[in-house]
């Protein structure tokens, strides 16, 4: 009678497989713990990281903790902010209400808005303030308000960026083609004015044109329209924390 087969008994304890698979998810478990020791997240950051590592842990997506929202490509700074970024944004702000009290004590709040961005403080003039419509020399009445302004420039050591910006109307003559012309134009002669009668020092000062391409309402009446047509003063804060 022929011998029944031996019946082999399966090695104890998990299967290799399992255990390395264990030991990778120990792995990023620490890694992901570890980053966060590392660096202040905000709740949305926070529960963005932990819902993908469990979607991990559970196989049931790719990891995309560092994923970037509009391109797909690892972005650890997405999610891990800048060490200085308090510091920026304390410098902005401490920018801000400076000039903010000096626009008041020259009585410039009818004439001027300020506001902030993540690059420092930006004054707004409205263009009408400053230009007739379609041209680019400084009006005589605006120059005593540009005098004004630059008073400040003494009392701070940022760089400063003068921004032209238009309407979306075309405009295409010998002097100004498009409104790229026109806006860099309008920056540069409020630059150049800076620098000749209020004798800022060039190497603070810059000049840029946007046209039309950086509205800050939709051109959609001639009321948003005028809203458009402004010149920005940027006052930098300085970038080197960076």
């Amino acid at each position: 009678m022929a011998k029944k087969g031996i019946e082999k008994k399966p090695p104890a304890g998990s299967p290799a497989w399992m255990t390395t698979f264990s030991d990778l998810m120990t792995l990023l478990l620490t890694f992901f713990i570890l980053l966060y020791s590392m660096s202040t997240l905000d709740s949305i950051k926070f529960k963005s990281v932990a819902s993908a590592l469990q979607s991990v842990l559970l196989g049931e997506a790719k990891p995309t903790i560092f994923q970037n929202e509009t391109t797909g490509e690892t972005d650890i700074q997405s999610v891990m902010p800048s060490p200085n970024e308090d510091i920026i944004e304390a410098q902005i702000s401490d920018m801000l209400e400076k000039v903010k009290a000096f626009v008041k004590d020259n009585d410039l709040e009818a004439e001027v808005t300020v506001m902030q961005n993540k690059r420092g403080v930006i004054i707004e003039i409205n263009e009408k303030i400053v230009f007739e419509l379609g041209e680019a020399i400084i009006k005589k009445d605006s120059k005593e308000i540009l005098d004004k302004v630059s008073l400040l420039f003494d009392e701070i050591e940022n760089d400063v960026i003068i921004e032209g910006h238009t309407d979306n109307l075309p405009i295409n003559t010998p002097k100004y083609p498009s409104n790229w012309e026109l806006s860099s134009s309008r920056s540069v002669n409020v630059l150049r004015y800076f620098i000749a009668t209020d004798k800022i020092t060039p190497e603070r000062i810059s000049a840029t044109g946007y046209g039309e391409y950086r509205p800050v309402v939709l051109n959609d009446s001639r009321e948003n329209r005028a809203k458009n047509r402004r010149v920005n003063i940027l006052i930098l804060v300085e970038e080197e924390l960076y």
